[in-house]
């Protein structure tokens, strides 16, 4: 029969110990001395290892051991490992003893993609995970590296859901971060945005209504100097096509206007024009 208890849960940042932050990124739990007793009592199986349930909403992880220095009725436990089971400082969880069979490959994915920027993060999450006893698909366990707390989650695991990571050759692997986008597909996304602006472009121009574009006639009967643009283009953007050239605090104005043709002498106004009498 192996050990079975409920104990209350605290953040290893609770304790007054130099090596708390350490522990705090790693897999394994302090208990109170009375369960080292308990187990000297039972056939051991070495490395000790443990479930811990929240049993109010059906969660659960599993740890190794560090010590056994808390108080009797209590145990600290990393502060991801609060996260996973859902509860707060204080809250009584179900720890029990497990038996887990040798991992042979597991998948992780980072929850950053600054984790991208380790220069080797395969031979970093090796090293890192010599403070963990075993793995639990669904865990988002923690690790530190450089000043820098990352967070991976345990994706996929064998044999097993839960297995044991200590003495083993296990294959590691990982999947693209929470959030990352290959840059290959943003390029090509930014281009098929730009040809679909360009094409919005050139239909609204085509059939945009051009006001007084038509070619008009004179009063006189002469023929009018001043020609219909008709292609001529406003600088005013298309509606719904930003203006990429704006400067913030400014403010422009954009009118339609046409050049005013420079009367020749043919085409000047006389005033005036007849001979006249004298009374």
């Amino acid at each position: 029969m192996g050990f079975c208890a409920t104990l209350l849960i605290y953040p290893v940042t609770f304790m007054v110990d130099r090596r708390r932050d350490e522990v705090d990124t790693g897999g394994k739990i302090i208990l109170p001395p009375t369960v080292l007793d308990f187990m000297a009592n039972q056939t051991l199986q070495y490395p000790m290892l443990f479930k811990l349930s929240n049993i109010e909403n059906n969660v659960s992880t599993h740890c190794g051991v560090l010590e056994f220095i808390a108080e009797e009725g209590t145990f600290f436990a990393p502060t991801w490992m609060l996260e996973q089971l859902k509860v707060e400082a204080g809250s009584f969880i179900k720890v029990e003893s497990a038996t887990l069979p040798v991992a042979t490959f597991s998948r992780f994915q980072p929850q950053q993609t600054n984790f991208l920027d380790i220069s080797n993060p395969k031979a970093v999450l090796e090293n890192q995970l010599r403070k963990y006893a075993c793995l639990t698909v669904g865990d988002v366990i923690a690790l530190s590296y450089n000043d820098k707390i990352y967070r991976l989650k345990v994706e996929e695991a064998r044999p097993r859901d839960a297995v044991k990571i200590i003495e083993c050759d296990m294959e590691v692997d990982f999947s693209a971060p929470e959030g990352y986008v290959d840059p290959k597909i943003e390029q090509q996304k930014q281009e098929l945005e730009k040809n679909q602006s360009n094409t919005a472009t050139v239909v609204h121009n085509s059939n945009r209504f051009r006001p007084f574009s038509g070619k008009g006639h004179r009063l006189d009967g002469k023929e009018n100097k001043v020609t219909a643009n008709e292609d001529a283009e406003s600088d005013v953007p298309p509606v719904g096509i930003p203006d990429y050239d704006y400067k913030i605090g400014s403010i422009e104005f954009f009118r339609n206007e046409r050049p005013v043709p420079t009367n020749t002498k043919e085409d000047a106004a006389q005033s005036f024009p007849g001979n006249g009498r004298s009374l």
